[in-house]
């Protein structure tokens, strides 16, 4: 049985921001990922990022793994990473088992824990969505931006929010074809500066359109698109035949929650969150004493706030643990105060409309 200050659970931006902040007021912490390095969505992102300075705007996601990964080799002595590592089971005396590789099975007992396993890719249902071509967008992404690979030649996009959008540009960057890019909503849900670069570019974006079938024998050959109405029912005879190889699902995120569910947090549905999330308080402790939050699996969100949640966490994991700092009181609040300037305006509209729900 191993023993911790903060066991945080997984190593993406949420948590690698996490296991800095706990380690900067002293605590021991233990990061634990599942892949083979650090930087979870972050490593697959070639894009800049918005937010400001302090969410380095203007920085590519690849990039801004590595700046948090230096950052954390600063606490290289308060800090153990566990790569490789999958989080087996929480149970309720506070113990996480993992096993790491095929040949190591061990125990931790941390005094407080930060889950941050972030979110996986919702399914669309329609014959033959398991062609071989059919991906979610992070997938697309991760044969693309990590290992070099080009899914395809000719591609069709379902989701036309920020993920497809900046996904499609990026096809394009790799030599594939784009055909189109359809969302069953009547509005595009992603920033129209995205959109405007797609477009300018000769891409078509049909809204209020959506898959009716996939066509291919060993793999995918065509796509079948058809409109939608205002019940957001298929029109007959809008039906229109797209000649594609890969088809690229981006149509939303749902929080990685299992352990949470088996550590018996109360679990609230959100949709605007995208679906079941954990209730937490301001410190994103959630109703198990010494369970904290950050990141997709307290709530989907830009990646910009996830690591300004993971920062929250930490502190606040640590600070009530006892450890502290001159200005953990200044840290605390600029936390709060970058989360509510990343929610401002029409954009977090809904974000903010999911969080009066959670904490109201």
């Amino acid at each position: 049985m191993r023993t911790t200050d903060v066991a945080v659970i997984g190593g993406g931006p949420a948590g690698l921001s996490a296991a800095i902040s706990a380690a900067s007021l002293g605590a021991k912490v233990t990061l634990i990922d599942r892949n083979d390095r650090l930087g979870g969505q972050l490593i697959k992102q070639t894009h800049m990022f918005f937010g400001s300075q302090k969410q380095h705007a203007s920085v590519r996601g690849v990039d801004i793994s590595g700046i948090l990964e230096e950052q954390l080799s600063k606490y290289k002595d308060n800090v153990e990473v566990l790569l490789n590592a999958t989080v087996l089971g929480l149970y309720e005396d506070g113990v996480v088992t993992i096993e790491q590789g095929e040949e190591k099975y061990f125990k931790i007992k941390p005094k407080a824990m930060v889950i941050a396993t972030g979110a996986s890719e919702k399914v669309l249902p329609f014959p033959n969505n398991d062609l071989p071509g059919i991906y979610g967008a992070g997938a697309v992404q991760t044969l693309m931006n990590v290992y070099g690979v080009a899914p395809g030649d000719r591609a069709l996009m379902v989701g036309a929010g920020n993920i497809g959008l900046i996904v499609s540009y990026q096809l394009m960057q790799a030599g594939v074809k784009v055909a189109a890019i359809i969302d069953a909503a009547p509005k595009i849900g992603g920033y129209l500066v995205h959109a405007s670069k797609i477009r300018r570019m000769g891409v078509p974006i049909y809204t209020s359109y959506t898959v009716k079938e996939a066509i291919g024998k060993d793999s995918l050959e065509k796509a079948v698109i058809v409109q939608l109405d205002e019940k957001w029912q298929p029109v007959p005879g809008t039906e229109r035949e797209l000649d594609v190889d890969v088809m690229c699902i981006s149509i939303g995120l749902s929080p990685l929650a299992e352990l949470l569910w088996q550590a018996d947090c109360e679990m609230k549905y959100v949709p605007e969150l995208g679906g079941y999330v954990p209730a937490r308080d301001e410190e994103y402790q959630t109703t198990v004493k010494g369970i904290y939050v950050a990141g997709d699996v307290s709530g989907v969100e830009e990646a910009s706030a996830a690591m300004v949640e993971g920062q929250l966490a930490g502190l606040c994991a640590a600070k009530n643990l006892g450890f502290t700092s001159p200005d953990f009181e200044a840290r605390r609040q600029d936390c709060i105060d970058q989360l509510n300037t990343l929610r401002s305006g029409p954009v977090g509209a809904k974000i903010r409309a999911g969080l009066e729900k959670l904490l109201g």
